[in-house]
């Protein structure tokens, strides 16, 4: 697996891939929740306006996940208002018995667990939200920031900045209004430190997909932009490149026409400052490094450049077990992504699970992608997914690599794996042994970095989170519980899937299956 052109970003993913073996520092770090951040921003000057009632399609998760086709109909601010509330916006509070480290402290309200549509690692949500609303979007133009828990925008700074944005940008068509994702990292590293890269990259992914779902539910399109001037979107929107990182920027189809281009554009920026709740903030310096040097790769590769880095096709040796058809996700998109969450430790393969339900997750999981403006029109997937199965109908169990075009299994191991893969788990709060299949999604990341630069890294990462959303999202309209880790010795899975030639590294693990009946649990939804 050694890179061609190693790189800070190379070094970086090495680093994570053995991290189980080879600890990160800082190795004896202890998070101090009693100063921890908010879960957002706090603009407390910024004046602030509601957003409607998000509206709903009704649209099954299946007709979701083919997209919208060749359409690309405008956004509106109510379907503005609907992307973000079931995205990134609180839908209730759940309390329920389960095996994470935080559930003590879960009945305070202080430590209330609100959830969203979109998944986060360890809950965090560090991601931020701006509108950078041009002509024709029915409010003023100018900045906005999206106050999650107020399901509200408050105003950054007020006139007509798009054309500053599509300078920085240069998206594919010059648009009119910009979604733009950034990262406050502090949200993260407080707990996660020099780690707190590789999970927020992966969360960007994880909202991307969201938005792509709820998006595609109703005929409009997401096709985020990550290759551009960072630095100057940041100025505007004045942030502290150390601080707080961009990491895509979306332009959006809207009724109004898009702003002729300026030679010049205005320079201005927002005055307002976030408010840190943290008393003590810490940095950690191989997190600084690795997002300076992903935010200074401003050069966008070539279209097509990705092609080299594809997944390699499944093998057509081994022994293959066909899969059925998929079964059917006729849950709505918007009820999908209120009942998703995550399972922490109430697995209990007690019955199989369907091999319909398999066929749908590993269907769904291995179409999604993150589209971007160098994607070529002969590019593969960047993704491969891998199946360890210890209780599905028809399926002896062992490890399967999935391949897409015959819709089967191939046999990479004859062994049961549940030993395997709760001896290989570095964490306590999931029951690996009981889950029904333990789904592995892998990327050749340093392919892809030769390929891209170390900006290619965010893309890595997005591509897995938006795997993992996908993943949630199908679970829940199948109501199987789920789970999503981090806490794996990557080295142990390469060497038992056989990934070394290849260059593949194994990113995220993908836990689902039925759960115990007859634990307490608590709901409340927001209406």
């Amino acid at each position: 697996m050694t890179p061609a052109n190693p790189g800070l970003a190379h070094a970086y993913a090495t680093a994570i891939l053995c991290r189980s073996r080879e600890p990160m520092p800082p190795v004896d770090f202890t998070p101090n929740w009693d100063d921890a951040p908010r879960r957002g921003k706090y603009y407390p000057q910024a004046s602030a306006f509601g957003l409607p009632a998000p509206p709903s399609a009704g649209v099954d998760l299946d007709t979701a996940l083919r997209g919208p086709g060749d359409a690309d109909e405008p956004f509106t601010l109510p379907l503005l208002a609907g992307l973000l509330h079931h995205s990134y916006g609180l839908l209730g509070r759940r309390l329920g018995i389960q095996a994470n480290s935080d559930l003590p402290v879960l009945p305070s309200y202080a430590y209330a667990n609100w959830h969203r549509g979109t998944a986060s690692g360890g809950g965090l949500y560090p991601c931020s939200v701006y509108w950078v609303a041009g002509p024709g979007a029915g409010v003023t133009p100018g900045v906005y920031y999206y106050a999650h828990a107020r399901h509200a925008m408050q105003r950054l700074l007020s006139g007509d900045v798009s054309a500053q944005v599509n300078a920085a940008v240069d998206p594919p068509r010059p648009a009119s209004q910009f979604l733009v994702i950034g990262v406050k990292y502090w949200q993260n590293a407080f707990k996660y430190n020099n780690f707190s890269y590789h999970v927020v990259s992966m969360d960007v992914g994880t909202l991307l997909q969201t938005w792509r779902l709820w998006a595609g539910a109703q005929g409009r399109r997401i096709r985020p932009v990550l290759w551009f001037d960072q630095a100057a979107v940041g100025d505007l929107l004045g942030l502290a490149s150390d601080d707080e990182a961009l990491f895509a920027a979306v332009p959006l189809t809207w009724a109004a026409p898009a702003p002729a281009r300026r030679e010049e554009p205005a320079m201005v920026r927002v005055r307002h400052r976030d408010q840190e709740r943290s008393r003590t903030l810490l940095s950690f310096d191989t997190l600084q490094r690795i997002n300076r040097s992903t935010a200074a790769a401003v050069d966008r590769p070539a279209t097509g450049a990705l092609a080299p880095a594809a997944a390699h096709p499944a093998s057509r040796g081994g022994t293959r077990v066909p899969l059925p058809a998929a079964a059917p996700l006729t849950l709505s998109v918007e009820a999908a992504l209120t009942a998703r969450r995550s399972s922490f430790g109430r697995f209990l393969h007690r019955r199989p699970m369907a091999a319909e339900q398999l066929a749908a997750l590993l269907r769904a999981t291995t179409a999604s992608t993150v589209p971007s403006e160098i994607d070529g029109p002969v590019d593969g997937p960047l993704a491969r997914i891998y199946a360890f199965v210890n209780a599905v109908a028809g399926v002896p169990a062992g490890g399967y690599a999935y391949d897409p075009q015959e819709h089967s299994l191939v046999a990479v191991t004859g062994d049961p794996p549940g030993a395997f893969l709760q001896r290989n788990y570095t964490l306590a709060n999931y029951n690996l042994e009981q889950a029904a299949v333990v789904l592995v999604s892998t990327v050749r990341t340093h392919a892809v970095l030769d390929a891209t630069g170390d900006r290619g890294y965010n893309l890595v990462n997005a591509t897995a989170g938006a795997i993992a959303q996908t993943f949630y999202t199908v679970a829940a309209a199948l109501r199987l519980g789920a789970g999503v880790a981090l806490g794996f010795d990557g080295v142990s899975y390469v060497e038992e899937l056989g990934l070394l030639e290849s260059g593949e590294f194994p990113l995220l693990i993908m836990l689902a299956g039925e759960e115990r009946g007859q634990l307490g649990d608590y709901r409340y939804e927001l209406r």
